[in-house]
């Protein structure tokens, strides 16, 4: 059950030996509506050939059982050098990098199986907060540089898309791996927008693509 959540499409570009593997990771839609820009662009990235970067690509359900094992799973049976995890915050107008997760769920909706947790902390032993390992300052001035709107986020929430990056977090630092890792949200796209009564703010796929694209070549830039 749990990998049929997988993409089994792994993107590889020159030499595997000089490349960088990143994971990247989105969501399936949820609430209300039938798209979510994060699993929109994930599947997009299949097509771009991005220099120096072996892609893994990885759409979570909105589950609070099942995505943090998924995502554990993934982490564990491979060996990533940065991973870039993905959600969508619709009413925000820009790509925004997220700073902290904390540890707690308190969810607005139910998740995609019903469930609606209300405050609890995601681990009981585990640490307040997790602070992102992305290079967050270099992100924001490089996504300015090319025209794309950026923010910097000191609140990822207390639904899925904070679960997430904290348990992509909280798996690194208990097994000590040293990478790149963190969350950010991504703006609603213009379909959700016309299906709203009430206007909303959007971006285009494109521009998005466009971001996390530098944002890919920036952290295999950086390794190197």
């Amino acid at each position: 059950m749990l990998g049929n959540c997988l993409i089994p499409i792994i993107i590889r570009t020159g030499n595997i030996q000089q490349t960088m593997r990143i994971l990247i990771t989105g969501f399936e839609p949820f609430g209300d509506t039938q798209v979510n820009p994060s699993e929109e662009l994930v599947h997009s990235l299949a097509d771009e050939i991005i220099p120096d970067v072996d892609l893994t690509r990885l759409v979570l359900p909105v589950d609070t059982k099942t995505a943090p094992v998924i995502l554990q799973q993934t982490i564990r049976n491979n060996t990533f050098q940065a991973i870039v995890c993905l959600g969508e915050a619709s009413g925000n107008t820009s790509i925004t990098l997220e700073r902290v997760s904390i540890n707690l769920l308190d969810f607005r909706i139910p998740d995609n199986s019903g469930i609606q947790v209300i405050d609890q902390p995601i681990n009981p032993e585990g640490p307040a907060a997790y602070f992102s390992t992305l290079p967050i300052r270099k992100i924001e001035q490089t996504l300015r540089k090319h025209g794309i709107p950026v923010c910097l986020s000191c609140s990822a929430g207390t639904y899925l898309c904070n679960q997430i990056m904290y348990t992509l977090l909280e798996e690194l630092a208990i097994n000590q791996i040293s990478i790149p890792a963190g969350f950010i949200h991504l703006p609603a796209l213009p379909a959700k927008a016309a299906a709203q009564t009430r206007p909303i703010p959007t971006m285009s796929l494109e521009t998005m693509r466009m971001g996390i694209k530098l944002i890919l070549q920036l952290l295999s830039e950086a390794s190197n």
